[in-house]
């Protein structure tokens, strides 16, 4: 029973009535040292015993659903919560719109429910797991801060979708919720389940990349998650995607601060040499997003996909701000593609249905572009001729119609070969990520910023920029 009020003195902090089903909370209690023994091996390396001002969710009010205060990382308290509705909740999509939403999963939608569900979960371990190590050589304080804080809000994502499987999926749901613990970033043996989420992450340009980009996708995957039929897993989202904004806040605006500060140095250096200044060259930046954005557009799927029409028709999956659509089950219509066909790009007309994974991508592109705009003013402000750009969702692409051909950033079809050329020219590359780990060294007194990166306008919650985010001497 989903409640406005959240029992804050169980062990597993939640306000879905966990002590009335005594079964699942010996099941989640029993997971609970497995995911902390996962947290110690595995999160934020060497900092566990120190003291970081982090924000803990504690009501699923609209206002003040956070409290904040020093913490321990492995005494944090991760909760579940799913946001409590007033009014009948419907299913908003698909052939069944309007009719009453499910409250257990459909016998039929087991499968792909399940499916769902765990390719989500395993995103949130995958993320921490990438990012272990980026305290050690933290620019603030205010930055040590706002990656813990990422860390232990996607550990608490996880919380939220192992109770789905626990709670729903029986037998098949536990077993799951093991694995997640189990799979790691970047092995090669048991890896994350999404390829971006086996790419290294180890310094904080791709850090702030990765949360602008990544992370972003993660909001558009939740929204649309978020219009499920499954009420549960609506609920459920709807509250991760309360957490999921300062994510996307910590990585826009850390890519803002850094593009800020290299003007800065553009402007300090006789010849416009960043580097010579200690900075970090805007051909750098350009390769870092072209490499995160490119592997954050993969996640969204196929351009033409079959398992999108049938997670629409059957109401698992809905658009992004599906209530703003006049018309919610899409028999109708169109969507007009580019496709590489005989050597050459055309364009091809695509049932709507089977492109509402690229439907979902638009909605990402445009936010994904708003940000440029807002870095490329801030270049202008500066006084820099230097201008940033998304490159072509056709670039760089590892899944879907474009992962078996070579584009150019703008677009155009050209050979393997001809990529491979100039690939040291449009995407990180090993040298790259040398030179950003020579120049990122820890700074760690309060208010005291590293030089390649520009302070924030303000600091957490109403703190000033210089506080003591996080509690370093003994």
């Amino acid at each position: 029973m989903v409640s406005n009020t959240v029992d804050l003195n169980a062990k597993i902090p939640n306000n879905v009535g966990l002590s009335d089903d005594v079964k699942l909370q010996r099941a989640l209690e029993k997971w609970l040292p497995s995911y902390l023994e996962w947290w110690n091996d595995m999160g934020p390396s060497d900092f566990a015993q120190k003291n970081v001002y982090l924000r803990t969710a504690v009501s699923v009010d609209n206002d003040g659903w956070a409290h904040y205060d020093y913490v321990k990382m492995p005494d944090y308290r991760w909760g579940i919560f799913l946001n409590p509705r007033q009014e009948e909740s419907l299913i908003r999509c698909g052939d069944d719109a309007g009719k009453a939403a499910w409250h257990e999963v459909p016998g039929e939608h087991r499968n792909a429910l399940r499916r769902i569900i765990v390719t989500q979960a395993d995103t949130e371990p995958a993320s921490v797991e990438q990012q272990r190590l980026l305290g050690h050589t933290a620019p603030s304080l205010y930055d040590m801060r706002n990656l813990f804080q990422v860390n232990v809000e996607e550990g608490r994502h996880l919380w939220a979708m192992v109770y789905l499987l626990h709670k729903y999926f029986g037998r098949d749901g536990r077993d799951e919720a093991d694995m997640l613990l189990e799979r790691r970033s970047g092995d090669p043996d048991k890896p994350r389940i999404l390829g971006a989420f086996n790419q290294p992450c180890d310094h904080w340009l791709s850090f702030f990349a990765f949360t602008m980009f990544t992370d972003r996708d993660g909001k558009y995957q939740l929204a649309a998650l978020a219009q499920s039929g499954f009420d549960p897993l609506a609920r459920t989202t709807e509250f991760m995607l309360t957490e999921e904004a300062h994510h996307l806040f910590v990585g826009e605006t850390g890519m803002d601060r850094i593009v800020k500060r290299s003007a800065e140095l553009q402007r300090l250096d006789p010849n416009g040499d960043v580097r010579n200044q200690g900075g970090i060259d805007f051909d750098l930046i350009q390769r870092t997003i072209n490499y995160w954005y490119t592997y954050s557009l993969d996640l969204f799927g196929g351009e033409i996909s079959s398992n999108a029409a049938d997670f629409f028709a059957t109401g698992l999956k809905g658009r992004y701000r599906e209530d703003k659509y006049e018309e919610h089950r899409a028999l109708g219509g169109t969507y007009r593609l580019p496709v590489v066909e005989d050597g050459r790009l055309s364009e091809r007309d695509v049932p709507m249905r089977n492109a509402m994974n690229e439907v979902l991508r638009d909605a990402y592109v445009h936010d994904c572009e708003r940000a440029l705009r807002k870095w490329n003013r801030t270049l202008e402000e500066a006084g820099s001729p230097t201008r940033l750009a998304l490159p072509s969702r056709r670039f760089h692409r590892h899944q879907g119609i474009y992962a078996d051909h070579a584009f150019d950033p703008t677009g155009n079809l050209i050979t393997k070969d001809q990529f491979e050329q100039r690939r040291h020219e449009w995407v990180l590359t090993p040298s790259d990520n040398d030179y950003l780990l020579s120049i990122m060294k820890a700074s760690h007194e309060p208010g005291k910023f590293a030089n390649w990166i520009a302070p924030p306008t303000r600091g957490i919650e109403g703190q000033p920029i210089d506080f003591e985010y996080v509690q370093l001497r003994d």
